[in-house]
């Protein structure tokens, strides 16, 4: 990458979006498409509002079914466990869709994906909630999730292919990092709304996703290319056969390699292990507290929606403290390095902070409810909780992209978000469940006491992470 200025409060973003180019231009270094940086301010921002809300809509999706499960049950005569699999088979299309929809983009540009993308979204969302049997229901749920994973697969990389490695386009970058943790976290409470005005209907949990994905695709319609890395016909690989040589080619670099690092590299498995289990911990924060606010405070849905805005406010609190931390401790290490390039792991002093304050907020969510207590101190639990889970994971991308450099951090990266969806696929399965058996006071502490677990894996890799990257594989380099 690039020599980082201690003061570029949000070069790390950028850092973590340049990566994310290159796992779908096919794990190969970024490239600029030259005439979409030369583009007026007004171009730029249109290009960049259209993944930005994309990537917001795409993990909206996964969470707008949470208020509907109880109609979903009445509605098909089925078990809670089942109609939550509407968002487990969701999720798992999240997952496992970009690793093969994003080498796509080599093929038939980026433009051409998002309107793949955007038109699946609008299809199988109205077709999800037209749907006359379940097992319909889950199959344009599956499709949403996995034709719609595209946007999030590409989006950085139109971001970095508009603005470059330019320091102006760091509120972009900033804008689409977020989409994915901010829209999960508005789908129950935006599926809560929607349900009362329309007198409990979920079917417009899903429609409201196609009519917010309608103007989106209108706008896709007058977007321009903004890649120059299509893929250039040579002898080797010429003709419609070689065509499909070479996406094979593709496809395994994207998924093999991708495997074969998260398997064997110790930083790679421990940061995707812990940040995976912070992002679906957060499913299932959304799956439990209909059950915690509903039993404890007699909360209605359009209530429980409401809450989760503490987490939003952790969120923003989180990128605040990044910031500061960037400018502070991480310019430190910057002045003291000889190269100005100081080692990869003092990238973990906010992922290290960030571990401390997401068991802080899994035991005060696990026993502040209490019943005839105030809702403003279980509620108040996500503050601390949204706080530690983002940091951590903005912390954490970026110290994989660090270490690994551009080409197999790509392949980390890929790993690690696929990871993370299946986890987020999977926890809501049990959750109610075990907030049932245990109680909820013990049931939110297992979740805590498992942080409390994962907590010393960034103080373990600041301390030993050089020795890990010396005998790494995948790591051509290692700073001091």
């Amino acid at each position: 990458m690039p020599g980082i200025e201690a003061k570029e409060d949000i070069n790390e973003i950028r850092s973590y979006s340049d990566t994310i180019l290159a796992t779908a231009n096919g794990h190969r270094e970024p490239r600029k498409a030259i005439d979409a940086i030369n583009w007026s301010l007004g171009m730029k921002i249109y290009h960049t509002v259209i993944p930005c809300i994309l990537a917001f809509l795409i993990t909206f999706s996964s969470s707008v079914t949470v208020p509907a499960t109880s109609a979903l049950m009445v509605e098909f005569n089925i078990s809670q466990t089942a109609a939550i699999l509407s968002g487990t088979l969701y999720m798992l299309g999240l997952a496992f869709g970009p690793m093969i929809m994003a080498p796509l983009s080599e093929f038939i540009g980026r433009r051409w994906l998002y309107l793949v993308t955007s038109s699946s979204i609008i299809a199988f969302a109205g077709g999800a909630g037209a749907a006359q049997t379940f097992a319909t229901h889950l199959i344009c749920r599956f499709f949403c999730g996995f034709l719609g994973s595209a946007g999030i697969a590409i989006g950085a990389g139109t971001i970095m292919d508009v603005w470059g490695v330019a320091k102006a386009g760091g509120l972009a970058r900033l804008l689409f990092i977020c989409g994915p943790f901010l829209g999960p976290s508005l789908g129950p409470l935006v599926g809560a709304y929607v349900m009362h005005e329309y007198h409990g209907d979920w079917r417009w949990t899903q429609w409201v996703v196609a009519l917010i994905g309608a103007p989106i695709w209108i706008m896709i319609l007058f977007m321009k290319e903004t890649s120059d890395a299509r893929i250039e016909q040579n002898a080797e690989y010429s003709g419609r056969l070689g065509t499909v040589k070479l996406a094979l080619s593709t496809l395994n670099a994207a998924v093999v390699r991708s495997m074969n690092i998260l398997t064997t590299e110790a930083i790679a498995f421990s940061i995707t292990l812990y940040t995976g289990y912070a992002y679906a911990v957060v499913f299932s924060y959304f799956a439990s507290a209909t059950y915690v606010y509903q039993l404890d405070y007699d909360f209605t849905d359009r209530e429980v929606g409401l809450a989760f805005i503490s987490v939003i406010i952790g969120y923003f609190l989180a990128v605040v403290m990044y910031m500061i931390i960037d400018a502070t401790l991480y310019a430190r290490a910057v002045r003291n390095a000889p190269t100005g390039r100081p080692a990869p792991e003092h990238r973990l002093y906010a992922g290290m902070i960030g571990s401390i304050f997401v068991p802080i907020g899994l035991f005060w969510y696990a026993w502040a409810p209490q019943p005839g207590g105030h809702w403003a101190a279980a509620v108040a639990s996500g503050i601390p909780f949204g706080l530690g889970a983002f940091v951590l994971f903005l912390s954490s991308m970026i110290y994989l992209v660090e270490s690994y450099g551009a080409g197999a951090a790509a392949s980390a990266l890929a790993a690690n978000g696929a990871f993370r969806y299946l986890l987020g696929a999977v926890f809501p399965l049990f959750t109610v469940q075990m907030y049932e058996k245990l109680g909820v006071h013990w049931a939110g502490s297992v979740f805590a006491f498992l942080s409390l677990a994962l907590l010393p894996i960034p103080w373990l890799l600041f301390k030993f992470g050089h020795r890990l990257r010396k005998n790494s594989r995948f790591i051509t380099s290692v700073s001091v």
